[in-house]
């Protein structure tokens, strides 16, 4: 394994306990240039999931907690008259931050949810006429709340298909909930962490994650998968975006198990993560039935 990889997890290690799984898939998300979803009830430590990712990257944070009455203009600024200098100055939301916590997405109204498409898929936002470039690299993890709750609104199709992956954290076992409850060491270390990847050796990592080996089986093996789910009821068929992040998740997945190439093992362990939130967002289900779906998919797919 890298050496910045097993650094990276280690540290986390001690401000997330007991997630070391969700902490790697969300590093894949992070390397393989996708935005990722977290589905999850109140309290699960979600923020500090993001803010340990944030802090051992080293990348400017900004968490934006979604209210029905957030506009859009409370994510990407204002522009406002300058009667000094006859010019109007752009004042810059939290967007124009490279790490974005978009929390509880799904109770912000659908107006200011489609606020956040253009940034998250073409790395930039339209203000006035302006296009204007977010930094690099611009990571969104949004949380949304289970959708049986009140309050929620429904995320559409197309903003659910920006995100690569999702998530569950979930609750923490007993003895790790033990330490949560009992003591604050887990926020004491969070405050003495310290980056662990630069913007030198990040570029170095996203080199390494890009040339990772993908055989011509793999892919073959990929299309099946993609074909499978269009021909199964039980499913909204796979579009050829979903196949494309399964293959950038599983290259990121390989190299940080300390591959150079992509086996069939690395698809499947990614693949739920990447798809349970594009196989059935049409019905009314929850993130573990999604998970069965995904579950299903790779069983009825043999691995040449």
């Amino acid at each position: 394994m890298n050496k910045f990889i097993q650094d990276f997890l280690t540290s986390a290690e001690s401000s997330i306990l007991g997630k070391t799984k969700e902490t790697k898939l969300a590093l894949c998300c992070f390397l393989s240039h996708g935005h990722l979803l977290i589905e999850d009830v109140p309290g699960m430590g979600k923020t500090t999931f993001a803010k340990t990712l944030a802090r051992l990257l080293d990348l400017s944070f900004a968490r934006i907690q979604f209210t029905n009455d957030l506009m859009p203009s409370d994510l990407i600024g204002i522009q406002i008259f300058d009667a000094k200098e006859a010019k109007f100055n752009l004042i810059h939301g939290p967007v124009f931050h490279q790490f974005i916590l978009a929390d509880e997405l799904n109770r912000g109204t659908p107006k200011t949810q489609s606020a956040l498409l253009e940034a998250m898929e073409e790395k930039q936002v339209t203000l006035d006429g302006q296009t204007i470039e977010l930094p690099h690299p611009f990571f969104v993890v949004a949380t949304q709340n289970p959708r049986s709750q009140i309050g929620t609104h429904h995320l559409p199709e197309s903003q659910l298909d920006r995100f690569m992956m999702k998530i569950k954290i979930g609750y923490p076992e007993n003895h790790y909930e033990k330490q949560i409850i009992s003591s604050d060491i887990h926020a004491e270390n969070y405050n003495k962490l310290q980056p662990v990847i630069n913007s030198t050796t990040l570029a170095d990592l996203y080199q390494s994650v890009k040339n990772i080996t993908v055989s011509d089986k793999l892919l073959d093996y990929v299309v099946a998968l993609l074909e499978q789910s269009r021909i199964n009821s039980s499913f909204q068929g796979l579009s050829p975006r979903a196949g494309k992040d399964i293959i950038k998740a599983a290259k990121a997945w390989a190299f940080i198990h300390g591959r150079d190439f992509v086996l069939p093992d690395d698809v499947q362990d990614i693949l739920p993560s990447v798809i349970s939130h594009r196989v059935a967002p049409f019905q009314n289900q929850s993130f573990t039935q999604d998970q069965e779906l995904s579950q299903m998919l790779i069983k009825t797919v043999k691995v040449d």
